[in-house]
């Protein structure tokens, strides 16, 4: 938050088209990596910044974005979020996204529900697409696949009250759990993106998968996801949006 408020004057590197470093999100894997290996010196991680680290304990490990949302934080947009996982034996076991600027911690532990601070979480129980309010993330330089996301939007936009992007993936996910957006699309996610979103939705009663309607997402990085009444006409849109791209 400190950071965020000296916006302009971050040191900045970039990483590659569009896709940048901050020196926030550096402090702050450093200080999650420092902090749980206190708390739990055997397992391992897997970084947005730098990658897998290797525990002692094969079975665990933490899986950490620590800033989702960069190019929002560096263009002073208010609308980042840290997201942590725990995978156990290949499984997403606890999760946590924390929004720093309104104070607010998603989180869920497998089987016991989804939580937004001490509050009981559950996904929106509209029934039909056309009073829904669906999220998506947009292809943009070095990234997507222009062809494919517009096929899918073009399906989409017609059919219900509205569609928004905003940049930042987990809190996407976050806030299909709330029922503050009904469902949710994007394509080429990385593991990090999704891991805690998708068990905290999914905690909350929602449904995911992947764009096949398989449950492969968190190998694929494409995902769909809603609650249990509006996941299925959304997928068929977008499955019908990748046929049309594919010619």
């Amino acid at each position: 938050m400190r950071d965020f408020g000296e916006v302009e004057q971050l040191q900045v590197s970039k990483k590659g088209p569009a896709d940048f470093v901050s020196s926030a999100d550096l402090k702050v894997e450093e200080k999650l990596v420092r902090e749980l290996t206190k708390a739990r010196p055997d397992f391992g991680f897997l970084l947005e910044e730098k990658g897998a680290i290797e525990g002692r304990n094969g079975a665990c490990r933490w899986i950490i974005d620590p800033l989702d949302g960069t190019t929002n934080f560096l263009h002073g947009i208010p609308h980042f979020a840290i997201s942590i996982a725990l995978e156990r034996q290949g499984e997403i076991v606890a999760g946590i996204i924390y929004q720093p600027l309104t104070d607010e911690l998603f989180w869920a532990d497998r089987n016991r529900g989804a939580w937004i601070n001490d509050r009981r979480l559950r996904v929106s129980g509209r029934k039909e697409l056309q009073q829904s309010v669906i999220g998506t993330g947009i292809p943009h330089l070095g990234r997507g696949d222009a062809a494919s996301f517009s096929a899918i939007l073009s399906n989409v936009m017609p059919r219900v009250a509205g569609v928004r992007r905003f940049g930042a993936a987990s809190l996407d996910l976050a806030w299909v759990a709330a029922g503050r957006l009904d469902g949710f699309w994007e394509e080429g996610l990385s593991l990090w993106d999704i891991a805690a979103g998708t068990l905290i939705l999914r905690e909350a009663g929602g449904l995911v998968s992947d764009m096949d309607g398989s449950g492969r997402y968190l190998k694929t990085g494409n995902i769909v996801c809603a609650n249990g009444a509006l996941h299925k006409p959304l997928l068929a849109l977008v499955r019908d949006g990748l046929k049309t791209a594919a010619g």
